[in-house]
């Protein structure tokens, strides 16, 4: 199989089907490789066993705690420190802006997720341009 040297793969965290089917195709469209997770245990599995460019994270959805996820996200993977984005609805919950600030997490909210989420990720992942825009 021939792969780009710029393709990543990204674990999008997010149990509501609509947003997690629309980080879905936005990453396929910029020639991103995802795999979903419902929930945080699900997620940390699959962290266990595969490595990842980039987690995309609704600090929401988890049956754990926001916290323990982001920590142990930290422990399993630390190349995943600083590549860890929080797609949320409500950034005025001031729990969720305190883990927002304690893990230095970018954030895109949900009602800008189609105009920021890839301007955020390509920062991540240090694309400095779009990889549907290169020929491969």
């Amino acid at each position: 199989m021939n792969v780009s040297p710029t393709r990543r793969k990204v674990l999008i965290i997010e149990d509501e089907p609509s947003i997690r089917n629309v980080l879905f195709v936005l990453l396929a469209g910029q020639g991103c490789h995802s795999d979903v997770a419902y929930g945080g245990r699900q997620a940390l599995a699959m962290l266990q066993k595969e490595s990842f460019d980039a987690v995309l994270l609704d600090l929401r959805c988890s049956e754990l705690q926001a916290e323990k996820v982001v920590s142990e996200i930290k422990e399993i993977r630390p190349n995943l420190v600083g590549r860890v984005l929080v797609i949320t609805g409500e950034v005025t919950d001031p729990e969720t802006l305190e883990i927002i600030e304690r893990n230095c997490l970018p954030h895109v909210s949900q009602s800008r997720m189609m105009d920021e989420l890839w301007t955020r990720l390509r920062s991540l992942l240090g694309f400095s341009h779009s990889p549907a825009d290169s020929s491969s």
